[in-house]
């Protein structure tokens, strides 16, 4: 019995540089027919969740921005523009500290330094903040889209970053539609036949990591790659993304119960 072989393509779509205002599925309309690819069933469609924010106008003059005491503090504690300081403490959920340059926080759920926001790929003295609602816009993409090819995709909506105690960027997924973001794979069985307890199978998380890949991290104006053969379960729907509590997170969890229990450490 042969094998079975699955195969996975992956293509990086340039764009022209995408600017506030613009309508963001008619420029990947465009640069899908420059590049000589029309989408089908079972497509993944990966966005960089700059290009989506700046399009819905998430740009913002940090001249604008007039910092309070609490961001003029954090800002010198860590390095941070106070002004952009102060965006992150209006945008994220909760800040925990940081390292310099940047602040530990969590923002739509998931860990993010600086509250997602990003002064690369904006315009001088400008900084780009996350989409609002990334489901959301994941969702009316994912639906325009599939009207103009007449096939079922799904969108993501991906963002990088970095991996406790590694260096470098991965990628993950802020918004989803068209698919499963998270595959339950517990009940299946190893190759011993042991049954697995705890995996989940982080789908989006995954095909958005193999994005980064073509999607760099500075001037290569790819800011959309079309995955096509991606072992997902395609649905008519979108869902927010899975997330675990604080105690709940294997990391976390026990940072903050190893300062309970251990707190002269903290010290030495």
């Amino acid at each position: 019995m042969s094998p079975e072989i699955t195969s996975i393509q992956m293509f990086g779509i340039k764009t022209p540089i995408i600017r506030a205002g613009d309508d963001i599925v008619q420029t990947l309309e465009a640069s899908l027919q420059d590049a000589g690819i029309i989408p089908v069933d079972g497509d993944v469609i990966v966005l960089a969740e700059s290009a989506v924010a700046t399009a819905e106008n998430r740009i913002v003059e940090l001249a604008s921005v007039m910092p309070g005491e609490r961001a003029l503090s954090l800002g010198e504690k860590y390095g941070i523009d106070p002004r952009e300081m102060e965006l992150v403490l209006q945008e994220c959920d909760e800040l925990f500290g940081g390292v310099p340059g940047a602040a530990l926080t969590i923002t739509k759920g998931i860990l993010s330094p600086n509250a997602g926001i990003d002064a690369s790929n904006a315009p001088d003295g400008h900084v780009v903040l996350l989409p609002k609602d990334p489901r959301r816009s994941s969702e009316n993409i994912r639906k325009r889209l599939e009207q103009r090819y007449s096939c079922r995709l799904g969108v993501i909506i991906g963002d990088s970053r970095t991996q406790p105690l590694r260096l470098g960027c991965t990628g993950i997924a802020l918004g989803v539609s068209g698919f499963v973001p998270v595959e339950d794979a517990r009940g299946t069985f190893d190759i011993y036949e042991k049954p697995l307890i705890l995996t989940h199978k982080a789908a989006a998380d995954n095909l958005v990591s193999a994005a980064e890949l073509l999607m760099g991290e500075a001037g290569e104006r790819v800011p959309c790659v079309l995955i096509r053969g991606a072992p997902v379960k395609m649905v008519d729907e979108s869902s927010e993304m899975p997330t675990i509590s604080m105690e709940g997170c294997m990391y976390f969890g026990n940072i903050i119960k190893g300062r309970k229990e251990y707190p002269e450490k903290e010290n030495q």
